[in-house]
Order: C-alpha cells, then sequence, then structure tokens
C-alpha cells in the first residue's frame, strides 16, 4: 500500500480538486480510495507515504504520438542539403536515420527517450517506430525497455515500400508477432497496434496485404494521414482519392485507430473520420518544425471528433505540446479566445479516451478504481487556484520538468528527481558513444 497526499489533488474527475487535507491510497496498479488524509493514514497504517509538500498532484501525461527512434538525431549532422520541403526533410534524415539504426542503438535510443519522458511526467505513451535496417525484433527491444523503466506503452512498426519489399514484409511480421506476444500478456502495461507509414509511401498490394495480415488482431492502426501535402496531392495522383477516402476505402479507420496530424483534410474527409470514429492525433511543434501547416483541429473537435495530443518526437515534454497548441491556434486563426477548451480537452480528455480503446482499465483520472499514473508537480501558485481555472494554472505555470515523483502503474519510478534503480549516467555515456558510431555511418 502506498498513500499520497499533502498537495493540491487535481483529480479531472468532473473539475474536482482536493486540498491538501486528502490523499489517494494505491493497492498494487490500482488506486484503491481517495479521501481525508488522515483517515486514510489511520485506516492503512502499514502504507508508505510520500508527501507532496504543498505541490500538484494530477494524473501522469499521456503522449498519443511519439518516435522514439528520433532520439539520435539529436545534435546531428545529416550530411544533407538544407531541406526546401517535407520530403526534403523526409529523405535527407529521418529516412536516413531510421535506414541506419542497429537493435543496439534501438536499445539506447529508448532508454533515454523514456528516462526523458519520465522526467516530463509522462507515463503513457503510443510510439511509431521505424528501422528498415533493423526491423526485426526492434518492438520487442523497444519493450524490453520500457518494461525495465515502467512506462505504459503501446508499440508498433511503420510499414512502408520506400524501401523494398523485403522491409517491407519483415515490418508486417513484426507488427504481426508483437501484437499477437503483447495481447498475450494480457497487461495494460503493454500493448501493440499496426504501425503504417502513410499513404502515398503505401501501394495498393501492400494496404490489401496489410488488411489480410491484421484480420483477427483487433489492434488498430497507427498512421500519418495527410501530414504534407505530399500525401494528398501524391495518392489524389495515383489513386484518384484523397487520403482520408482511400484509407476508408481500406477499412483503416476505426475507433482504434489514430490518424496523426490530418493537418491537410478537407470537409469530406473530416466527415469520414468523424463517421468511423477515427481519434485523430494533433502534433503542434512538429507541424510548425517541419513547415507542414497547421492542423485544423479545432474545426475537427467542433465537428464531433476525438482529436488527442502528441508531440511526434520533437519533445518529450507534452506541457510543452499543450503550451504550443495552444499559442499556435489562436495565432492561426487570428482569434485570441480560440483554443482554450480544446487544448485541454486534446490532452486531459482526449488522450484518456483513446488509451481507454486499447486497455481495460481507467486511465488519466484520479478517482477509486482507476490506473494508478500519478505525477506530482513542483508549482506553487501565487493567485487563487480554483476548479474554474486550474487549466490556466497548468498552461502557465507548469513545464514538464516540474515533476517531482512519478507513480506508474501504482510503482514509485522517480522520487524527488531521482529515477529509482537506474544507472542513468551509465546509460547516458553508452548513448554518446553509440550514437557518435551511428552518426559515423550516416
Amino acid at each position: 500500500m502506498l498513500i499520497v497526499g499533502n498537495g493540491t489533488i487535481i483529480t479531472r474527475n468532473n473539475g474536482k480538486i482536493l486540498d491538501k487535507d486528502s490523499g489517494i491510497a494505491i493497492d498494487g496498479k490500482f488506486i484503491k480510495e481517495i479521501g481525508n488524509l488522515s483517515e486514510l493514514k489511520e485506516k492503512f497504517r502499514d502504507a508508505a507515504y510520500i508527501d507532496a509538500k504543498g505541490m500538484l498532484i494530477m494524473p501522469g501525461m499521456i503522449n498519443t504520438h511519439m518516435h522514439i527512434y528520433s532520439s539520435f538525431a539529436r545534435g546531428m549532422d545529416s550530411k544533407s542539403a538544407p531541406p526546401k520541403d517535407f520530403l526534403q526533410i523526409l529523405q535527407g534524415l529521418w529516412w536516413k536515420l531510421d535506414r541506419t539504426l542497429t537493435l543496439e542503438d534501438i536499445k539506447y535510443s529508448a532508454l533515454v527517450s523514456y528516462l526523458d519522458l519520465i522526467k516530463n511526467g509522462t507515463t503513457t505513451i503510443f510510439d511509431h517506430h521505424a528501422s528498415a535496417g533493423a526491423v526485426t525484433g526492434s518492438l520487442f527491444t523497444i519493450a524490453e525497455t520500457a518494461k525495465a523503466l515502467n512506462v505504459r506503452s503501446s508499440l508498433c512498426y511503420e510499414v512502408s515500400d520506400r524501401d523494398g519489399e523485403k522491409i517491407m514484409l519483415a515490418g508486417i511480421n513484426e507488427n504481426v508477432d508483437f501484437i499477437k506476444y503483447a495481447d498475450s500478456l494480457n497487461d495494460d502495461m503493454l500493448t501493440g497496434m499496426f504501425g503504417l507509414h502513410a499513404s502515398f509511401t503505401l501501394s495498393d498490394k501492400t494496404l490489401n496485404l496489410v488488411k489480410e495480415k491484421s484480420e483477427g488482431l483487433g489492434s488498430g492502426f497507427h498512421i500519418h494521414a495527410a501530414e504534407g501535402i505530399l500525401d494528398e496531392e501524391e495518392t489524389e495522383s495515383k489513386y484518384g482519392k484523397r487520403v482520408i477516402e482511400r484509407l476508408n476505402d481500406f477499412n483503416i479507420l476505426g475507433e482504434k485507430t489514430l490518424a496523426i496530424h490530418c493537418t491537410h483534410i478537407n470537409e469530406r474527409e473530416m466527415e469520414i473520420i468523424r463517421d468511423t470514429n477515427t481519434p485523430v492525433v494533433h502534433n503542434p511543434e512538429s507541424n510548425m518544425g517541419n513547415a507542414v501547416g497547421c492542423s485544423p483541429a479545432i474545426d475537427m473537435i467542433k465537428k464531433g471528433i476525438t482529436v488527442g495530443l502528441g508531440t511526434d518526437g520533437y519533445t518529450c515534454d507534452m506541457f510543452e505540446s499543450m503550451k504550443t497548441a495552444n499559442i499556435l491556434h489562436k495565432h492561426n486563426l487570428k482569434d485570441p479566445s480560440s483554443a482554450w477548451y480544446e487544448v485541454p480537452r486534446m490532452i486531459f480528455e482526449n488522450n484518456r479516451i483513446i488509451t481507454e480503446r486499447h486497455i481495460k482499465n481507467k486511465i488519466g483520472i484520479l478517482e477509486e478504481g482507476a490506473l494508478a499514473d500519478i505525477i506530482i508537480a513542483d508549482y506553487t501558485p501565487h493567485t487563487p487556484l480554483t476548479e474554474n481555472n486550474f487549466n490556466s494554472h497548468i498552461l502557465f505555470g507548469v513545464s514538464g520538468r516540474c515533476t517531482e515523483t512519478s507513480i506508474i502503474n501504482g510503482k514509485v519510478v522517480m522520487k524527488d528527481r531521482e529515477i529509482l534503480g537506474i544507472d542513468q549516467e551509465r546509460i547516458y555515456s553508452k548513448s554518446r558513444e553509440i550514437s557518435k558510431k551511428l552518426w559515423d555511418r550516416i
């Protein structure tokens, strides 16, 4: 048993906030009870106690689109000319990197990414992986690291035709094998999805094979959709239809599928997404950094589409993604009133809805019976914090590195900024060594 208390508890349960006199009792991986702190201590006398010291206590953050493998690009010279468009970014950087990765590279890019995620208060991720030079075993390698660092993870491998039939088939097999493995665990800590790159790098032949091999898996698909205008243009040119129309024709869409970005979709595509109950994941920093345009995320939410928030590997800090989304849509729409409602809904409500379609238990909320994914953030408000304004306090006052303590699945993973049971210096030292070797090979 574990009790967490003496902080302001943001429950995410109908806006309820509890004061320092309240506490959370954790039994195993679940929240057992929330109530008066003194009474909980008396009731569960043998429980360990974490004193939040007046800080914020809130559910762990969820990142619904991440690229762990991208971590080794930090500081790297791609040895390519400065890109002028999105395709040149893919060809000159990301597709070079993923072709060069080894399983050892994947292991250490996962280790440093998971460390960074924990330090920034993220307790659940949906990762989209690519490593054309080391496909087989890649998801299992990341999964071993997820288990070692106790971060809740959904993993997939992005199938694509861009590296030839052999690698495409290996990607399909890696997805199938991993999804079956994750299902066999019957554990909310690890799940699998069927990864696809994007419409413009997937032939009809490949999508037909994907549908055949995914039959009965029930995992849903994780795919970039209309991230850059190129995806729409190539799809229309080759297949006579737009991206979402094509994916729908192949029965790719649905409530367990993640359509990532959707930056360039039109009204008809929005209707298809809504009618198929397909979640979309918005990645504002990545879209800005790649200069692909601003997602119509606000319009999608108004149309009833479930839009979540991710980072696309651009950062491990979901608070940062939240801040960027808030500013981006105000700027894009030239409306200072925009995004106040929609962005908190993306990150705190819709990310939870998306995750609960892939696991068996409640998450992203502090209530009895929910999974005990809890963070403590060092933030002292200098104005009143109420049930009407706590999202504004988080937006303007909290960043990922405010996270002091992370509890995932009932286990204390980080306490007082120290990640427990991990030799970080050894990991970072080894990571610098093998990433340098990777850079030399590119």
